[in-house]
């Protein structure tokens, strides 16, 4: 080779080893370049990334819980329906259920699938913008815990670089732990646990494979796939989810068959406390917001723990149905639900038909129904489901609404006097005939109201609470909201301060008209008894066993208003109470819990006992936060409280209260009724439970002539404590240390003798006489009052 040949040759080398070097150079710039892109995007899309230490702490808004004083549930309240279950709870075929309908490889990548995200881009690019995600179970959980959901290239980046962070920091069990406590599974539930309440009735851990499935399937749109509005939707999913867990190898092709099979049952929708107990639920709710902020009900997971006892809550919710629908009987007829044309008949009974197809219908159960013919002795009414007829017996009560006449006075004689053809009215099923009809009895929703507080007397718990008759159509509580007239119960109040200023039950009044002139007013106003009677000379005892308004009032004159004002505060009556002289006879306003408290110190000696609602308050991890002991204070001479007790029951015994007396056991109380019969109360205890019932109307109607506390109230109260009462022990009244007593005759007050026919063994407070009065000054004895000429 000549030197020539061997320097182009060189030459050529060295051009080739110009461009290589050339080449690498421009290959390194370039991946500098993307690396340092690469680098620089990453330090774009993770700036102000969000920290991973919420994952760490994890405390997501959970269920706060009431529960009554078994431990049942009453009433959940919640912002997100959740409740955080370790992972250990929940089957191992759930699990497998979610990684395979969600997720095949998240044991395997490292928090992101490559796979997946160039399977979403091309369909993404196909369709022109954003219709697959291909998340992984871990960007799920960035998704639901730190980024938003919306849909942007950008917030995808953002979301596989946490992705890969969380995989790097938590374990593959600790994101499952996140993911399936934190998503939502539709029926306003969130995380598995409350979704498997929500859905089945039961608790996680309890779940099969066929119903973790459909789960399972549930999660890309909860309400598309609802097991309750869309089964076969549903069921297409877990079939899904069923097979996918056999492609993985989670579960055999036989074990999915089996699954497939299987019948799932699904849980119908809770009540909740509207069905338990709505209006006592709603008032500890108020006193928790009150105290903790509704944040911390509606989020924090706080158990609950009330005084609410379930079987005295149903006594009282069913014993109040029964006294109020009787009374609506009492006060009449109103008319039907509603009059269709006649020709209108059949079409309307369809539309009943579908109404009441799921129902299977029982006796007990009140339906809607239109009237097809009337004769005078019955009424043939469709139901739609079935057919009846109301005899006449069974409506006899329905006469037209009126107030001035006792119920009694107006019955009907004919069915056609109340019902026509083509009437909608309501109707209670009696019994199933043998033609297949069903024995009816005419029906309506009672007009008035009636308000129920119940507390232990020991320890002040209330055990019952209603506050109207039924919360879905009102949920003001008339038992703690409505202010009304507490009539001749407020009289208990006037006499109790009469025995602290020294007057004994055998105190005589003389029972005879009297005048008044209003304070700040030219008007006289003349109290009158109930019957408009006068009765002369009347020892206290009888005068608060038969309510005499006139005693009532010449006795508040005598002690002091304002005195009487004082003592009512003192006992628990926390409503403006006006000083004058009807405060007597109950014209001033307060709650029916306000009566509980103030009667809870005559039936415990002296103690005002504060009502109590509940007795614990646990976070959500079970630690206590408040758990208020009772709350009793002594206001009250024990003595004093114990003279007002022996009436009572003398109320109960010979007065007006005397309708209690089926009830077996000592017992004391006090009606009340208002002015033309627009309150009726009746306030009462036994030595175990303090109960005060309130029946009305709600816009101050009268509920007609002879609804008195006796008749309205009464009847309520002695249903209620009759099943709260039933297995408890007899117990009486105890006498406290000082106390005496004497034969004494009931009328006049003076010491037996042995011709006195109506003799009582009186109680007296120590160092008073049992045959002086002090109400005349103690140079005059009850004898000396009894020679006067009235």
């Amino acid at each position: 080779m000549t030197a020539k040949e061997t320097g182009n040759k060189n030459q050529k080398k060295n051009k080739r080893r110009g461009c290589l070097w050339l080449l690498l150079a421009l290959s390194i710039l370039l991946i500098a370049a993307a690396v340092g892109g690469g680098y620089a995007g990453y330090l774009y899309f993770s700036y102000d990334l969000p920290k991973l230490n919420k994952l760490s702490d994890y405390h997501p808004k959970t269920v706060s819980r009431f529960y009554s004083d078994d431990g049942t549930v009453i009433a959940e309240y919640y912002e997100e329906r959740r409740e955080v279950v370790p992972l250990s709870r929940m089957p191992r075929h759930l699990v497998n259920a979610f990684v395979a309908a969600e997720d095949q490889t998240f044991f395997d990548h490292p928090g992101i699938s490559v796979k997946s995200i160039i399977r979403s881009a091309i369909k993404n690019f196909q369709a022109g913008r954003i219709v697959q995600g291909g998340s992984t179970i871990t960007q799920q959980v960035c998704r639901s815990f730190l980024l938003s959901r919306e849909k942007k290239y950008a917030r995808k980046i953002r979301e596989a670089i946490l992705a890969y962070r969380i995989d790097k920091k938590f374990s593959k069990n600790e994101i499952l732990y996140l993911f399936l406590n934190q998503i939502y599974m539709g029926e306003g539930a969130y995380g598995v646990e409350a979704a498997a309440q929500a859905h089945f009735g039961k608790s996680v851990e309890d779940l099969t494979l066929a119903e973790s499935a459909l789960m399972a399937g549930l999660l890309p749109a909860p309400s598309r796939y609802s097991p309750r509005t869309n089964p076969a939707s549903a069921r297409e999913r877990q079939i899904y989810v069923l097979n996918r867990m056999v492609d993985v190898g989670y579960i055999t092709a036989q074990e999915a068959q089996e699954a497939a099979r299987e019948k799932v049952a699904i849980m119908p929708r809770r009540l909740g406390h509207l069905k338990l107990a709505p209006y006592f639920c709603d008032h500890v709710r108020r006193l928790i917001e009150e105290k903790y902020g509704s944040t911390v009900l509606l989020e924090g997971g706080l158990k609950v723990y009330t005084s609410l006892n379930l079987g005295a809550q149903e006594a009282a919710r069913l014993s109040m149905e029964k006294g109020l629908r009787d009374l609506d009987k009492r006060e009449g007829y109103r008319g039907p639900l509603k009059r269709i044309d006649p020709a209108k008949i059949p079409e309307f009974i369809k539309e009943l038909e579908k109404e009441a197809a799921p129902l299977s219908l029982e006796p007990g159960m009140v339906l809607a129904g239109v009237v097809e013919k009337v004769s005078p002795q019955r009424a043939q009414v469709h139901l739609g489901p079935a057919r009846g007829f109301i005899g006449l017996k069974e409506m006899r009560w329905a006469r037209k609404p009126n107030p001035e006449v006792y119920w009694y006075a107006g019955g009907i004689r004919s069915v056609d006097q109340a019902l026509a053809g083509g009437d909608v009215v309501l109707a209670k099923l009696l019994e199933k005939t043998e033609s297949g009809d069903w024995k009816l009895a005419l029906e309506q929703i009672p007009a008035a109201q009636s308000a129920l507080v119940c507390m232990a007397a020991a320890t002040g718990q209330v055990k019952a609470m209603v506050g109207g008759r039924d919360y879905r159509d009102s949920q003001f509580n008339r038992a703690t909201q409505a202010l009304r007239q507490p009539g001749s119960a407020f009289k208990t109040f006037v006499y109790a301060a009469a025995f602290d200023k020294d007057y004994t039950p055998s105190s005589i009044v003389i029972d005879s008209p009297e005048t008044y002139r209003l304070r700040g007013t030219d008007q006289i106003w003349k109290p009158r008894n109930f019957k408009n009677r006068f009765y002369g000379p009347t020892t206290l005892r009888v005068a608060l066993e038969h309510s005499r308004n006139v005693v009532a009032v010449k006795l508040l004159k005598e002690i002091g208003v304002e005195y009487v004002v004082d003592y009512a505060k003192k006992l628990g009556i926390t409503a403006d109470l006006t000083p004058n002289l009807s405060l007597a006879l109950g014209s001033n306003e307060v709650t029916v819990l306000e009566m509980v408290r103030a009667y809870s110190v005559f039936c415990n000696l002296g103690l005002k006992t504060e009502p109590m609602f509940y007795t614990r308050v646990e976070d959500r991890n079970g630690a206590i936060i408040e758990e208020p002991g009772i709350s009793q204070e002594l206001v009250l001479d024990p003595a004093t409280a114990y003279l007002v007790s022996h009436i009572l029951e003398g109320a109960v015994q010979h007065g007006t209260g005397k309708m209690v007396l089926p009830l077996g056991r000592p017992a004391a109380g006090k009606t009340g009724t208002t002015n033309d019969l627009r309150d009726a109360w009746f306030a009462g205890y036994t030595p175990d439970f303090v109960t005060v019932v309130w029946t009305g109307h709600d816009d101050h109607s009268s509920m007609g002539r002879g609804e008195t506390g006796a008749r309205a109230a009464i009847p309520i109260w002695l249903e209620f404590m009759t099943a709260v009462c039933a297995d408890l022990p007899v117990r009486s009244f105890e006498a406290p240390e000082g106390v005496v007593f004497a034969r004494v005759d009931r009328l006049t007050g003076l010491l037996a003798g042995p011709d006195s026919k109506d003799v009582v063994m009186e109680a007296y407070k120590p160092g008073t006489s049992p045959d002086r009065s002090a109400l005349q000054g103690p140079q005059k004895t009850n004898a000396d009052l009894l020679k006067q000429d009235f």
